[in-house]
């Protein structure tokens, strides 16, 4: 009988967890890039004691934040094929790159502002250009062996590729999605064709 009581108190603290940080994700995709645990508590249906009591600091609660927006974008990843027509891949990647980035950018809006104070948010960020570099070198891994400055190419399409290049476009200029997907796409075959 204890283990079922022990078995249900976890699972109703891991559902607590989860509603938490839901809340946390759904400020930040409203645009309040600041929450406040009192705000969190409020949107997940706790008391802020019951926040505490399940994340021990603001750090912790970001990690589980951070862990949800990598879940989310994993489900938008895609494999495309190496062997596939350079044109093919160029604009698969950047379609790919513009459903991602449209689904991390509250994060990442909110992250600029958090990262002098939290690690979770630095390795979010480092943990994301890890993943473009690596697709980078995935989808075009043919031009990559042909290139005579491979590293220098991987940078390049990894920079024109990134949260980074999107944000200048889609928040500072105001672009449409479609209008950065199209600029990006130039980008990306101008460095690999020419």
């Amino acid at each position: 009988m204890e283990y079922r009581q022990t078995d249900g108190r976890m699972q109703r603290s891991e559902r607590t967890r989860a509603s938490i940080v839901q809340a946390h994700a759904e400020l930040l995709r409203e645009g309040v890039l600041k929450p406040t645990a009192a705000l969190i508590a409020e949107r997940a249906g706790v008391s802020r004691r019951t926040l505490w009591s399940n994340f021990r600091d603001m750090e912790s609660l970001l990690g589980a934040t951070v862990e949800y927006w990598f879940r989310t974008d994993d489900e938008l990843r895609t494999e495309i094929e190496p062997g596939a027509p350079l044109e093919d891949r160029i604009v698969r990647f950047c379609a790919e790159r513009e459903r991602r980035l449209v689904n991390i950018a509250p994060a990442a809006r909110a992250a600029v502002l958090g990262e002098p104070d939290y690690e979770a948010l630095r390795a979010s960020r480092h943990g994301h250009i890890a993943r473009v570099r690596s697709d980078v070198q995935k989808t075009f891994a043919p031009e990559l062996a042909a290139s005579t400055a491979p590293e220098v190419l991987i940078d390049s399409l990894t920079a024109a590729t990134s949260w980074n290049c999107w944000s200048l476009m889609f928040d500072d200029h105001g672009y449409p999605a479609e209008r950065c997907r199209h600029i990006m796409e130039t980008t990306v075959r101008a460095l690999l064709e020419g």
